[in-house]
């Protein structure tokens, strides 16, 4: 089977996302993945090429289906570079860390996927895996206006001396130690 190229998509519309690998309808637990919304001639010809592309049924029936290419994100052997873009900075998200993208308001994103060429029972294909992917979010007036402060991974701890383990506290733990 020959070699494919990776796929280079800059301002990305991706959809489905599941960076958390939570079992689903489609999706079984610990399986990370989303989806591309591709351009209609870029999925044609990426279907021509062997990848597995879906089609999205329009709500307007007379809009064409949207061609998608389901994208996995897996952590093991290589895994992916995926960075979070925000006003304070470039910050790489790590597999403990990605699931943040399952919720946040995404502004625009650059990705690179790789392809895997696979042959089972006579049948071939193409699945996309995520190498790169630059995730830039959209940011409210509060995270703007304070987005010049560190963040500080004990702050309440710190600042009320609790210990953390209950859901209200008022730091009258941190008392007890201290007789």
């Amino acid at each position: 089977m020959k070699k494919v190229k990776p796929i280079v998509i800059e301002n990305a519309k991706i959809a489905f996302l599941n960076f958390s690998g939570k079992e689903g309808k489609y999706n079984p637990k610990g399986i990370r993945n989303f989806c591309i919304i591709l351009e209609e001639n870029l999925g044609k010809d990426m279907e021509a090429a062997g990848w597995n592309i879906r089609w999205l049924d329009s709500r307007d029936e007379s809009e064409p289906p949207v061609p998608y290419v389901p994208v996995r994100v897996n952590f093991e052997n290589i895994p992916p570079r995926i960075y979070l873009i925000s006003s304070r900075g470039r910050n790489l998200l790590t597999e403990d860390s990605v699931n943040i993208l399952d919720w946040a308001e995404i502004e625009n994103v650059d990705l690179k996927i790789n392809a895997y060429a696979w042959e089972l029972n006579g049948r071939t294909g193409i699945k996309a895996y995520l190498s790169k992917m630059y995730v830039t979010i959209i940011e409210d007036e509060f995270e703007k206006k304070y987005n010049m402060l560190p963040d500080s991974p004990d702050s309440a701890k710190n600042n009320i001396g609790g210990c953390g383990s209950c859901d209200v506290c008022d730091g009258s733990c941190g008392e007890e130690e201290k007789e």
